[in-house]
């Protein structure tokens, strides 16, 4: 099989790169469901950080957390866990090679499964409990969402990096799965997060604590409501102060 175009992943000088376990990835896309579980994952069970990725066209910076300037997509490996993460947006034409970087990484580091976290547009944005929905590339993995009480996706399109992680995996025999929380698309979706954190959880008997993710949540929905309602005051010009040539 020929070898699929990636980025490059490059590991620090004292990273073992076969981490094994279980895999987990999250990228910036709709309602930054991805990268928020996984920067959640990667604090809570104190993962290190292990490498980056790079690439001449990516937009250079340097992302500063608690005053530590990081490349913005980067891998964190622990005890049989691994995360691939990207904090910023990418646009859809580098889907498919951040996805083969994601499976070159899986696959050298003799992880057993790997799980995609994305979200998908809630159609009711006002719906504040949402759905989450699974799918799985193998037959174990579609097992595991069943005991989990996870709704499978029977009809559909999973688009983007997470739909081709999925596809691959059928098509490689991987066992790869992919965790799609509905959420609103309009601003970072920490409560979503939160549901598709629990579902890694249920799937991989992995503890992750989630009451700083829900502390988040509702801060972030504290925030958007304070601009809606700063938003009710910008009101239009009153009707005589309105040009009159356009009467």
């Amino acid at each position: 099989m020929a070898a699929q175009a990636s980025y490059d992943l490059v590991l620090h000088k004292d990273a073992d790169p076969r981490t094994g376990g279980v895999a987990i990835c999250g990228f910036s896309t709709v309602g930054m469901v991805g990268v928020i579980a996984a920067s959640h994952v990667i604090s809570q069970l104190n993962l290190g950080q292990q490498g980056t990725v790079l690439n001449s066209e990516f937009p250079a910076m340097a992302l500063v957390h608690h005053e530590i300037p990081k490349h913005p997509v980067r891998v964190y490996q622990g005890a049989n866990v691994g995360v691939f993460t990207a904090e910023v947006r990418f646009g859809p034409e580098r889907d498919v090679l951040f996805a083969n970087t994601v499976l070159e990484w899986f696959t050298k580091g003799g992880f057993d499964q790997l799980i995609v976290i994305d979200g998908v547009a809630r159609e009711n944005i006002d719906d504040r409990d949402g759905s989450l929905y699974g799918v799985s590339a193998s037959k174990d993995g579609r097992i595991r969402l069943k005991n989990a009480g996870i709704e499978p996706v029977r009809q559909g399109v999973v688009a983007g990096i997470a739909g081709y992680l999925i596809a691959e995996g059928d098509r490689l025999g991987l066992d790869i799965t992919a965790i799609l929380a509905d959420c609103n698309p309009m601003y970072p979706d920490a409560r979503a997060a939160a549901m598709a954190v629990e579902a890694v959880s249920e799937l991989t008997n992995i503890d992750i604590p989630l009451s700083s993710l829900l502390e988040d949540a509702r801060k972030i929905e504290d925030s958007v409501r304070e601009v809606f309602e700063n938003s009710q005051t910008m009101l239009p010009a009153p009707e005589d102060q309105i040009d009159p040539s356009f009467s």
